[in-house]
C-alpha cells in the first residue's frame, strides 16, 4: 500500500517521535504531520532533529477537535492516520482515570469520525487510506509464568485503567472496519524501550535516579514479569502492517525478551556500575551517584508497597507478524539496554529538561516519600 502522506498524532511522546525519525529517515519523499496536544509526557525537543525538514509539520491541537482533524486531512491530502496519542502511565490512570478515558476512547472516538467523514464520505475512494492504532498488550490482561503467550485471538481482561480505555480503543477501531469500511489495522506491543521515554517509565526512573543518587523503587516483590521490544524494532514492526498488514486485522508485535523487573534493575545496575568504572567523567558529571565512589548502585534498590491490581506477566506471541509480515526484533535485550542508556548519558540536557517540580511530585505520588540523598 502506497501510504505516503501521514497524520502522527502523539508524535511528540516517546514510540510517536521516535516512529517520526524512522519514518523520514526511511522515507526522505513522504509528507509527514505531527499532531499533538504537548500534554505533560509530548516533548517538542524530541522532535527537534527533523523540525528543518520541509515534508515535516507540527500542528499543537488535541485529537478531540474533530474540525481541524477533518482540515488537516483535507488541505494535507492524508492518506494515513498512525494513532499513537494517548494517557500511558498505569499507575497515573489509578490515581485519576477520567483524562485516560477522555483521551483514549474519545480522543479515538473523534479521529474515527472524522477519517469516516472526510475518507469515507467525501473521498472517490477509501481503498489507499489506512487508520493505524497503536494500543498494549495490557488490554489482554495478566499472565501465570506458565501460561501460554498472549495471541491476537485471545480475549480482552483488562486490569487498570489505562488498559480498560486502550481496550475500549481497540474496540472503536475494529468496529469502525467492520461497520463502515474503513481501512483500519491495530498492532499490541510489548513494553518499549529506548530514546526519549519520559523519565517516569521504568529504565530512565532507574538509570537517572541512579546518576542522582536516589533510591531505586521496585514494586512487590519485583518478579512482575514483561517482554521487553526496543522501540526502533517497535516502529519497522508498525511500517509493516501499514504498508503490508491486512485490513481488520490485529498485530501482536512484541520481541520474546521476558525479564522480571527485578532482574531488569539489577541490569541496569550492573551497567551503569561498569560504565561508571570505565569512564571517570562520569564520576565526574555524577558525584551523587553512589557508583562515583566505587560503591555498587543495586544499593539504591528498595521495595516499595505493591500498586493495586498490578498484573503479573505480560507476553505476545508475535508468530503472526512473523510469518504473515516477515517481522523479527533486530536488537536483542542486552544491546538495547545499551544503546538506550548510552542516549540517556549522551542527552542529559533533555531529560533535565523534563524533570521539573511536576514531575518530582508525580513520582512522590506515586512512590511515596524517597530519599534524595540515599547511597
Amino acid at each position: 500500500m502506497a501510504l505516503d502522506r501521514l497524520l502522527v498524532t502523539g508524535g511528540a511522546g516517546f514510540i510517536g517521535a521516535n516512529f517520526v525519525h524512522y519514518w523520514l529517515a526511511r522515507h526522505p519523499g513522504h509528507r509527514v504531520v505531527v499532531l499533538d496536544a504537548l500534554t505533560y509526557a509530548g516533548n517538542l525537543a524530541s522532535l527537534e532533529p527533523v523540525r528543518g525538514c520541509e515534508n515535516y509539520r507540527f500542528v499543537h491541537a488535541n485529537i478531540g477537535d474533530e474540525t481541524l482533524v477533518e482540515d488537516i486531512l483535507r488541505r494535507e491530502e492524508i492518506n494515513a492516520i498512525v494513532h499513537f496519542a494517548a494517557e500511558s502511565h498505569v499507575d497515573r490512570s489509578i490515581l485519576g482515570p477520567d483524562p485516560f478515558l477522555h483521551t483514549n476512547i474519545m480522543g479515538t472516538h473523534a479521529l474515527l469520525k472524522a477519517a469516516k467523514k472526510v475518507w469515507l464520505e467525501e473521498g472517490e475512494s477509501a481503498s489507499d487510506r489506512r487508520f493505524h492504532h497503536v494500543s498494549t498488550d495490557e488490554v489482554y490482561g495478566s499472565l501465570d509464568f506458565n501460561d501460554e503467550r498472549f495471541s491476537e485471538s485471545s480475549p480482552y481482561r483488562p486490569n487498570s485503567p489505562y488498559a480498560a480505555s486502550k481496550a475500549c480503543a481497540d474496540h472503536l477501531v475494529r468496529a469502525w472496519h467492520h461497520t463502515y469500511g474503513l481501512d483500519a489495522t491495530i498492532s499490541n506491543c510489548s513494553n518499549n524501550l529506548g530514546p526519549f521515554q519520559f523519565p517516569e517509565k521504568l529504565i530512565p526512573l532507574m538509570l537517572i535516579n541512579i546518576l542522582l543518587g536516589r533510591e531505586l523503587p521496585v514494586y512487590g516483590d519485583g518478579r512482575h514479569v514483561r517482554d521487553w521490544l526496543y522501540v526502533e524494532d517497535h516502529c519497522r514492526g508498525i511500517e509493516l502492517v501499514l504498508e503490508r498488514g491486512r485490513g481488520g486485522e490485529t498485530y501482536n508485535i512484541g520481541a520474546n525478551a521476558e525479564r522480571s523487573n527485578l532482574d531488569l534493575v539489577h541490569a541496569v545496575c550492573r551497567a551503569m556500575d561498569a560504565l561508571f568504572s570505565a569512564d571517570p567523567g562520569l564520576r565526574r558529571r555524577f558525584p551523587d551517584s553512589p557508583a562515583a565512589a566505587g560503591r555498587e548502585c543495586s544499593d539504591l534498590i528498595r521495595f516499595v508497597a505493591d500498586r493495586p491490581g498490578h498484573d503479573r506477566r505480560y507476553a505476545l506471541d508475535a508468530g503472526k507478524i512473523r510469518s504473515e509480515l516477515g517481522f523479527a526484533p533486530a536488537h536483542a535485550l542486552d544491546t538495547a539496554l545499551a544503546r538506550t542508556l548510552h542516549w540517556y548519558l549522551d542527552h542529559e540536557d533533555w531529560w533535565r529538561a523534563v524533570m521539573d517540580h511536576s514531575y518530582a511530585d508525580w513520582v512522590k505520588r506515586l512512590y511515596g516519600p524517597l530519599d534524595r540523598t540515599a547511597g
